[in-house]
């Protein structure tokens, strides 16, 4: 089976660098040593990615089978590193880092699973799974709730971004007139949930003991 095309691997690689960058931020934030950098920066790009491909039956995983996908966070997570001081208020980035990502992996997710024979639905959902899964490995590796599980959007605009890809793939349409755009939809909604306080609905009154 043919792997998904030059724009796909590049849109990939964008995001496992984004989301690298996100988990070294955090990295630094908790004061871990350039080691810890490095394995936050590495599980947070790829694991999202990892736990697509093994469910989809992807095997090895991309992870595993080419250089590039190991040495792109690594890069990031030195980067991060090194620079960090320069990169500011580190919480604005990280979570603008994490909306890019999150975009940007829900697409090329949806669409992945899709060229290995899954339909629409399911493909959507395991592009929902690209985007959080990172995201989820980051917060559990650093003692945090993750994201996914808190009332904020971030599942929601993953899997509406997912689904605008599989409807687009689905048309017959060229990948760059619908790939771009599903992952603007998805990091765009994230950026405005997180700034607007945009949150999903709560369990009303106290819960119960």
């Amino acid at each position: 089976m043919e792997g998904p095309g030059a724009l796909l691997v590049v849109l990939d690689m964008v995001g496992i660098f984004a989301f690298a960058i996100s988990g070294g931020l955090v990295a630094v934030r908790k004061r871990l040593d350039v080691f810890g950098v490095l394995v936050l920066a590495a599980a947070t790009g790829l694991g999202g990615g990892f736990t697509r491909d093994v469910l989809i039956g992807a095997v090895p995983p991309a992870a595993l089978a080419d250089w590039r996908y190991l040495a792109v966070p690594v890069a990031a997570g030195m980067l991060t590193f090194r620079f960090h001081p320069a990169l500011g208020r580190m919480e604005r980035l990280v979570l603008v880092f994490d909306a890019f990502g999150l975009g940007l992996f829900c697409v090329v997710g949806a669409l992945k699973a899709m060229d290995y024979g899954l339909g629409p639905v399911p493909a959507a959902l395991m592009g929902a799974v690209t985007a959080v899964g990172g995201g989820v490995v980051r917060d559990l590796l650093t003692g945090r709730v993750p994201v996914v599980l808190r009332s904020e959007l971030y599942a929601t605009p993953a899997l509406v971004g997912a689904a605008l890809a599989v409807a687009g793939e689905s048309a017959g349409l060229p990948t760059w007139a619908f790939a771009v755009p599903a992952a603007a939809v998805a990091s765009t909604w994230r950026l405005l949930a997180v700034w607007r306080g945009w949150n999903a609905p709560k369990p009303a009154g106290s819960p119960s003991t």
